[in-house]
């Protein structure tokens, strides 16, 4: 998980211990932290926020998708922003999904626990489908 607010570093590690408390995570600060344990940890699934001071989200998905080292690595945009251009961007550079934070908890950790089931129950092979989940949570649409 690459995300630089305390709090939601916080709330994800709240969610992800009860509803995945044995997996392992592993939290970055920033695109330029998370990019050399990519080399050696090879995860099948990175979460990470899109507007980080510096290096933004977007720019960790261009560099990880002009490795192909890091070909199978499924990259999950985990965000607050609801701008339809930036999920665009997103999608344009090789992320495989673009997911909303939702503000309630137990709706936020609904949501992560979600995206986690469905992606670490796929094949590790990066841009398989792309999903959208709206601010709502409610329903999702698939492009």
């Amino acid at each position: 998980m690459v995300e630089d607010s305390d709090s939601d570093v916080e709330a994800i590690g709240r969610a992800l211990g009860r509803s995945h408390p044995g997996l392992e995570v592993e939290f970055f600060r920033s695109g330029a932290e998370a990019l050399p344990r990519l080399a050696h940890a090879h995860p099948r699934l990175m979460l990470l926020d899109l507007n980080m001071p510096g290096e933004s989200g977007l720019d960790l998905i261009r560099q990880v998708r002009a490795d192909p080292a890091l070909a199978g690595l499924t990259l999950v945009v985990f965000t607050s922003s609801e701008e339809p251009a930036e999920a665009d961007a997103c999608y344009a550079a090789g992320a495989d999904s673009y997911i909303y934070k939702p503000l309630n908890f137990a709706l936020f950790q609904s949501v992560l626990s979600q995206t986690l089931d469905y992606w670490l129950s796929r094949p590790a092979s990066g841009n398989v489908a792309r999903t959208v989940v709206p601010p709502s949570g409610e329903s999702s649409a698939q492009t």
